[in-house]
């Protein structure tokens, strides 16, 4: 397995890791535990490293999932969570963020606990606090590092300039957010910062949530239900840009004939080859799609392979969120 190692944290992982949030919700019916529990062992036995989750899939849920199904083998994984976006405890409604220096603590105190774990190797703030200055956040999540329960400190779906100030107080190892054939904002700002200050990109939905894997081959196998949070809140998703979007889907489906593989693995290998700085951690709930993402790694794309990949990104109707 190809490992790439995290900002200059010394902390290396698989260049393509799991993110574990789909085991408990928003795409669909969480996973009965014994079989996210037999996938977790099968993605380390493929040597997969690096695991994400969150406080908030699934309320805890997600990381006692995690930690449970980890546990034998935690001094060979990577195990990355993050904090900050707050759910209301009965409706499971996002009430806001916060970055607080008390709710660093509290909520790594939380994770640790969930986890079953006496240290978290990468601990995120989830979406920045507009009410609580970077420099309070990661000067607390500073401490945490001195105390031994962080090993290193990242940011998710921050702006440049958050970066460069949340790094001034202290390293940050990895700014993860969401990277895709379809996705491509942050190239413009926040990748230049992050090469330039030796910050590691980890990529969520590198598949653009299933879109680029081939998997849907008409507007009649768009997501529904209410569990499904592409169908009630992704714009990309929606009746209409599904459609339009779909049909951008086929440029990746014919690189993927060409080269004999599944498209997956030509999104994934995409990303991936932007530099050892990016790493990517796609997530399923299926040995199937487990194996065929960890299949790109041996699919290697041409320049012009690239670059007409690279246009498709202009034409996707519909943001991010």
């Amino acid at each position: 397995m190809l490992s790439r190692t995290l900002g200059q944290s010394g902390i290396s992982v698989s260049a393509i890791g799991l993110g574990c949030m789909g085991l408990s919700e928003f795409y669909g019916e969480p996973t009965h535990e014994a079989d996210a529990i037999t996938l977790l062992h099968q993605a380390v036995d493929l040597g997969v490293t690096h695991f994400d989750t969150a406080e908030i899939y699934g309320q805890g849920h997600n990381e006692r999932l995690v930690g449970n199904a980890l546990a034998a083998v935690r001094d060979k994984v990577v195990i990355a969570t993050k904090f900050g976006p707050q759910r209301d405890p009965a409706t499971g409604a996002f009430i806001g963020v916060d970055g607080s220096p008390a709710n660093v603590r509290r909520s790594c105190d939380n994770s640790l606990q969930r986890l079953g774990t006496d240290r978290i190797d990468l601990y995120y703030l989830h979406r920045v606090d507009a009410a609580t200055p970077i420099e309070d956040t990661v000067g607390e999540m500073a401490m945490l590092v001195k105390e031994g329960k962080v090993m290193a400190v990242g940011l998710s779906e921050a702006s440049a300039e958050i970066i460069a100030r949340a790094h001034a107080v202290h390293p940050i190892a990895a700014l993860q957010t969401e990277y895709s054939i379809f996705s491509r904002d942050v190239e413009k700002d926040v990748l230049p910062m992050c090469v330039r200050l030796g910050i590691s990109l980890v990529a969520y939905s590198p598949l653009g949530r299933a879109l680029l894997t081939g998997r849907y081959a008409s507007a009649a196998d768009r997501p529904t239900g209410d569990n499904d949070f592409r169908a009630r809140m992704q714009p990309r998703f929606q009746p209409g840009n599904f459609e339009s979007n779909l049909a951008l889907v086929e440029a990746v489906t014919a690189v993927a004939a060409r080269k004999g593989c599944p498209p997956a693995q030509v999104a994934l290998a995409w990303v991936l080859d932007h530099g050892d700085h990016v790493v990517a951690i796609p997530g399923t709930t299926k040995l199937a799609n487990l194996r065929t993402n960890l299949g790109a790694l041996d699919c290697h794309l041409t320049e012009e392979e690239r670059a007409s990949l690279d246009a498709l990104a202009a034409g996707v109707v519909g943001g991010r969120y």
